[in-house]
């Protein structure tokens, strides 16, 4: 067997990707990289009550977003069903499982005596050495594993170290149902061990199945894979993750407008730390990740932290990167359907042009589409309460000194040009610059807050930036 590392990311299609998948999604990629491995992607649609094409599809489109590819294409577990039974009756035929013929009315009557003893509610292993020949005529048995009864079973964790089960809490658990569909537990192991997995990086919540996982591995004389189970997320109270916290799909938080490498980011800041590196490219995650790094603890999920980790990503994006992205989430964000329909070349030129000014002020992209909204008014501009108030008797006096002023700028037309010919007139006027710049600002962009005033004019330009003016003097 090669040394070389295997991953693999294994949602269950029942909805779309969560937040806590996407962060386990995440780990696997990120260690499979850092090692130079492969990370695999397994579809665990073996519950066909719940599992849609959909949700497939939605989690699929949830990691494409994010960046996060994996090798080869996704294994649909459901179509293995014929491998895990295979597997199972090779176990019966080892002596290392057997065929048990209870009904569920005898196995609750037997979970309620061992409540009424105050035990557990487990399998009492009553067919485990009886005779197949005893098996009632025309009843399809259920296969049960034989798990150890003495001793421990150990899971040596990567995050969670040593874990130590007492063999004595591991019943005979099922691996085949009667109707010979493979139990989840069952059907998981054989992926693993035909896709070669090396590492399983999963929940915590799935420690206990590392148990009796490993029972199956054992028994099968199989290789147990690395194990590393990464700690739930919390919401900021402490309580686990849920929809109130913003336990939401992924596809919730581009239609919020956040990046996918700041949500990268911040995902793998959640139980994982690289010294006091907040801000983190892709780059430096995958050269600085280790699995063994990996907290113990819940981390908790804190939107104000993940807005203004967005908003760092978002000034320290190259202005050209961060117009692409804009424009392709622009259909998922709220107002910015209608902001693409209005940009031709033309605007899509203004838009790059303002985008140093606008990213200063804007920590999401949807904060983004409400600061270029500006760019798009049409004439005459409506004016926000504040803007309005801004524009009393005395500020349009001024404006009307500033529009003449600025009519006079002959040559180019820049911030500077702009800037050097407000000042100007400020000081021949005796006005504070703010005096000036505020009522310009209401008057270009409708708004007591915007870029700044001669980046707004730089960016409309003459005819449109007089013309806003003039709206507001006449």
């Amino acid at each position: 067997m090669s040394n070389k590392v295997v991953t693999r990311f294994a949602p269950s299609p029942t909805g779309y990707l969560h937040i806590g998948g996407a962060r386990t999604a995440l780990f696997n990629w990120l260690y499979a990289r850092h090692t130079g491995g492969t990370m695999l992607l397994r579809i665990e649609d073996t519950d066909r009550e719940r599992s849609t094409e959909a949700a497939t599809a939605a989690i699929l489109d949830g990691l494409t977003w994010l960046g996060l590819s994996w090798d080869g294409d996704a294994v649909s577990q459901f179509q293995r069903a014929p491998r895990h039974r295979e597997v199972a009756e090779e176990l019966v035929r080892a002596g290392k499982a057997y065929y048990a013929y209870e009904t569920p009315a005898e196995l609750e009557a037997m979970r309620e005596a061992a409540r009424a003893k105050g035990l557990p509610p487990r399998y009492n292993g009553q067919w485990r050495d009886r005779d197949p020949s005893e098996a009632p005529a025309g009843v399809k048995g259920a296969i049960r594993i034989k798990a150890p009864t003495e001793g421990v079973t150990i899971v040596n964790d990567r995050v969670q170290g040593e874990v130590r089960f007492p063999n004595k809490d591991l019943d005979d658990f099922i691996i085949l149902r009667s109707d010979g569909v493979p139990t989840y537990m069952h059907a998981v192991v054989v992926d693993d061990h035909d896709m070669g997995i090396t590492h399983i990086i999963r929940g915590d919540d799935h420690l206990t199945n590392a148990a009796r996982q490993t029972v199956i591995y054992n028994a099968m004389g199989w290789d147990v894979p690395s194990m590393s189970h990464i700690p739930l997320i919390h919401g900021a109270d402490g309580a686990k993750l849920s929809k109130r916290h913003g336990a939401l799909g992924v596809e919730a938080y581009r239609a919020m407008g956040y990046l996918p490498e700041a949500l990268l980011n911040y995902l793998a800041r959640l139980g994982w730390s690289h010294g006091d590196d907040e801000v983190m490219s892709v780059k430096d995650m995958v050269a600085w990740f280790d699995i063994g790094d990996v907290n113990k603890g819940a981390a908790r999920f804190d939107f104000a932290k993940l807005e203004a980790l967005n908003g760092v990503h978002m000034r320290k994006m190259d202005d050209q990167a961060l117009f692409d992205i804009f424009v392709a989430t622009l259909p998922y964000l709220e107002g910015g359907p209608a902001l693409a329909a209005k940009l031709d070349g033309g605007r899509k030129a203004q838009l790059l042009a303002a985008m140093p000014g606008l990213k200063e002020r804007a920590k999401t992209l949807v904060e983004l589409v409400d600061g270029a909204a500006f760019l798009f008014a049409e004439r005459p501009l409506p004016l926000d309460e504040k803007a309005a108030g801004l524009l009393n008797a005395d500020a349009r006096a001024i404006l009307r000194g500033a529009h003449g002023a600025l009519s006079a700028i002959e040559g180019d037309w820049s911030a500077a040009s702009a800037e050097a010919s407000i000042r100007d007139f400020a000081l021949a006027g005796g006005h504070k610059l703010g005096a000036v710049a505020q009522p310009l600002r209401a008057a270009l962009t409708g708004r007591s807050t915007s870029p700044g005033v001669f980046d707004v004019l730089a960016v409309l330009g003459r005819q449109e930036s007089l013309a806003r003016i003039g709206d507001q003097i006449d």
